[in-house]
């Protein structure tokens, strides 16, 4: 798998300016302008000297430097907490107190941990924590931690010694994972996490270790939480809260008084006035950390981080008192569980995050509808579409502004050719289940979709449809001498599980380990193949955000999901294997050539005729279209 390796800068200094997804982004950049910047080389009578990408990369930061220098420096306050920028350099500050306070996290929740117990305890005053990180274990046991059951550790490469590719693997199926439980990872790379860039580490652990500490704080786990509201339909609005909706987690705790009175309030049998009388904020929160204990709190923060105002730290310190005086009460019977809209719900949420979209979506159902959110997704998957002189910003207090934002939600899903028959943006503000998950389906399908369109030949006018996705799956798996065929993404055979580990081992031999399949025919070896299925997927580097449910259901639209997503990676590597071949091309002629052999990309093997193949798999796949379609509702159906 060639994914592993990164790109490569020989300059140490250089290099540890740039993450490796700045590096990809920039290299590409570099690639595409090539020729335009020998050609000004040449007309500046310079053409004794190279312009390499090295070159290029100390220009980038030339440029970024005298853009800081004009701003007045306002790059660095519009960047991450952890990042720091001068007119020079990059330079990223580590805070030291969270550093110590998930390095106590992980010695405390992962020491009885088989493979990690002979690594722990970690001393937070060295870099063993940035070191230990570096081959995807300990962030595969930490996922698994916050979110129990996302991956299936059968699918973690144990040894003691990981080669640079199986490596890789266990990074890719973190930070994969990591998306699918809701972490942002948008600007992190398996090379960043690999090199243990210690700004990244932290910023994605502590993503990691706030998503646990903040899981029960929702209704299903702590019903007592309708305790705060006084009839159903602030019940409603709650729901749709963010876990820390407060002012701050900083200057609002700052004193340790707030503390002080919640803990007397929760713990009266383990408290006192010392903390409340005492005068000096540092050891008013000494006495306060000393209540906590003794709620069996565990003690990750310090004194001083109460009193520096540390908001992670504090967040975390507030999710474990909550944690240990939450009591379940006849609340309870309010829940109402839809597990399949539940699940679709999820889904499209940690989609949605994924994309990198300004807005965090904590729920849809609540949270798409004004609108805004839906128009950033869209602006996402098909840029340029929406007009953003006619949408209106958050907050929205007037009815009318959030019906003008969906209709033109509805416009522009029109225009994308969505099935939308009598729905209107009426029915997203009043917050319409059934339809709204209808358009984000039709959304997210649009979007793989289209990025597969784009990793094809399309010189014949010919879209991806559902039918080729399967009929390329199909061909696939047979071409490796497999017998395992799927009639259409609603067979119910897909349940075993065997078709997808049949065709994740087809675009990727070395991927799966057959001693830890089953035949799949109980309910319990369904659901070990599932758990496994995704986990082997996120491994190889797809994102994908189904349940082993969705699988063992054989829920039609997340089957398409996963073969697409498979698809989609397969192509990828082709492509890159392609790409890599191209910069030996020295011309423009030789460049034009070959990247219309990378334009004709198969949808089978490369080392085969890409345009006839791909000819024929489309007139394969249109003859069987109709057949595919044909029983139920089809697989091309979109009506919302």
């Amino acid at each position: 798998m060639s994914s592993y390796v990164g790109v490569v800068v020989s300059d140490p200094w250089l290099h540890s300016q740039f993450t490796q997804v700045e590096l990809r982004t920039l290299k590409s950049k570099f690639n595409s302008n090539k020729t335009l910047l020998e050609r000004f080389t040449s007309y500046a009578d310079t053409s004794d000297q190279e312009v390499d990408f090295e070159t290029f990369l100390r220009a980038y930061l030339s440029v970024q430097a005298r853009g800081v220098e004009k701003s007045g420096g306002s790059k660095a306050s519009s960047s991450s907490s952890f990042l720091k920028t001068s007119t020079t350099t990059v330079h990223h500050a580590i805070n030291e107190s969270e550093k110590a306070s998930y390095v106590s996290h992980v010695n405390s929740y992962l020491r009885d941990d088989p493979f990690l117990k002979s690594y722990l305890p970690i001393h937070p005053a060295t870099n063993a924590f940035f070191d230990l990180v570096k081959d995807g274990v300990l962030l595969c046991k930490l996922i698994n931690l916050a979110v129990p059951g996302t991956i299936d550790e059968r699918a973690i490469n144990t040894k003691k010694i990981l080669n640079p590719w199986e490596r890789n693997e266990n990074l890719t199926l973190g930070l994969n994972s990591a998306k699918a439980i809701g972490c942002t990872v948008v600007n992190i790379g398996t090379q960043d996490i690999a090199e243990g860039r210690p700004y990244l580490v932290l910023g994605l652990i502590s993503q990691i270790i706030k998503i646990q500490m903040l899981a029960d704080l929702n209704f299903k786990k702590t019903p007592s939480l309708f305790q705060l509201v006084d009839d159903t339909q602030d019940a409603e609005e709650l729901m749709g809260l963010a876990p820390e909706k407060v002012t701050n987690f900083s200057s609002d705790v700052k004193d340790g008084e707030a503390y002080a009175y919640l803990l007397n309030a929760l713990a009266p049998e383990h408290s006192s006035h010392v903390a409340l009388e005492t005068k000096d904020p540092t050891e008013r929160a000494k006495k306060v950390l000393e209540q906590a204990e003794k709620m069996d709190c565990k003690r990750y923060l310090s004194p001083k981080d109460i009193v520096d105002g540390s908001a992670n730290l504090n967040l975390a310190f507030v999710a474990q008192i909550f944690q240990h005086s939450s009591k379940s009460t006849s609340f309870s019977e309010m829940m109402t569980d839809d597990v399949e809209t539940s699940r679709e719900e999820r889904c499209f949420r940690l989609w949605i995050n994924s994309l990198g979209t300004a807005t965090y979506v904590n729920n849809v159902f609540e949270d798409l509808r004004n609108g805004w959110v839906l128009l950033e997704v869209l602006d996402k998957v098909s840029p340029g579409s929406v007009n953003w002189k006619h949408a209106n910003k958050p907050p929205i207090k007037m009815p009318f502004k959030k019906v003008e934002n969906c209709n033109e939600v509805i416009k522009i899903g029109e225009e994308l050719h969505f099935s939308l028959v009598n729905v209107a943006g009426n029915d997203i503000v009043q917050g319409n289940k059934k339809l709204l998950l209808a358009f984000l389906w039709q959304l997210m399908r649009y979007t793989m979709l289209q990025l597969l369109k784009n990793l094809r030949s399309h010189s014949q006018g010919k879209e991806i449809t559902d039918a080729d996705i399967l009929y390329w799956a199909n061909r696939k798996v047979k071409r490796v001498g497999r017998t395992s065929q799927a009639e259409s993404f609603r067979d119910k055979n897909l349940s075993s599980g065997i078709f997808f580990l049949e065709l994740l081992t087809a675009v990727e031999p070395r991927v799966v380990n057959w001693s830890l399949v089953t035949s799949g025919e109980t309910e319990e070896d369904k659901k070990l193949n599932a758990t496994y299925i995704i986990s082997v997927a996120r491994k190889l580097g797809c994102s994908i955000f189904l349940l082993p449910e969705d699988i063992i259901e054989v829920n039609q639209k997340m089957m398409l999901i996963l073969a697409a997503s498979i698809m989609y990676w397969s192509l990828q590597q082709q492509l890159d294997t392609d790409s890599n071949v191209s910069e030996d091309a020295t011309d423009e002629g030789d460049a034009n050539t070959v990247t219309g052999e990378i334009s004709n990309l198969s949808l089978d093997e490369a080392s085969e005729s890409s345009l006839v193949q791909d000819q024929e798999l489309l007139t394969k796949a249109d003859e069987d279209k109709d057949e595919v379609d044909g029983d139920g509702d089809g697989e091309n159906n979109n009506d919302a």
